[in-house]
């Protein structure tokens, strides 16, 4: 995965983040999907609801990429990186 330099992420849309209001994972490709996956439960200053609405973009865009989720819910990721 290309680390994106900051100007290139001014250039991401909202659209193409997990967490779009606070810019958050980028989910444009399909390393950084995968990224955003693994580094979730990470992310701060966010509410459950706002995390509801991120895996669901995440979701979409794992479907787009081509990128088989285990887990249905954020939760069970959570849970299952905790062990």
């Amino acid at each position: 995965m290309s680390k994106i330099t900051e100007t290139g992420r001014d250039h991401i849309a909202d659209e193409n983040f997990a967490f779009p209001k606070e810019r958050k994972e980028p989910i444009h490709d399909a390393a950084h999907v995968r990224n955003a996956i693994s580094r979730f439960k990470q992310v701060e200053g966010v509410t459950d609801a706002e995390r509801d609405a991120a895996w669901k973009r995440i979701k979409s865009a794992a479907k787009k990429h081509k990128i088989e989720l285990n887990e249905q819910d954020w939760r069970e990721l959570a849970s299952a990186h905790n062990t």
